[in-house]
């Protein structure tokens, strides 16, 4: 029996953002990659679970979860308020498209 062929998910990744349609979907999604990207690394950097965090937030773990998985879209205030929980301040940049 032959083995499957596997490859990595650099590889995998290249492929899907050949296509014109997924590439599109996927460099529309990217400021809420980056929202998640910067709520996970600043709780990691704190040493803080997903529940302490909450609990400085006055809300939920299931809240944390969902921002983290980008199953939510957080609000400014909300972004305010876990930034305060995390001793931290809100940034906004903008940046060229190119």
């Amino acid at each position: 029996m032959k083995k499957p062929a596997y490859i990595t998910h650099a590889q995998f990744r290249k492929k899907l953002l050949a296509k014109p349609g997924v590439r599109k979907a996927y460099e529309e999604l990217q400021p809420e990659f980056a929202i998640v990207r910067a709520i996970v690394e600043a709780r990691a950097k704190k040493n803080i679970s997903q529940e302490e965090l909450a609990k400085r937030m006055g809300t939920g773990q299931a809240v944390i979860s969902r921002l983290e998985s980008a199953n939510a879209s957080p609000s400014l205030s909300l972004i305010k308020r876990l930034a305060d929980a995390l001793n931290l301040k809100v940034e906004l940049r903008f940046t060229s498209k190119n």
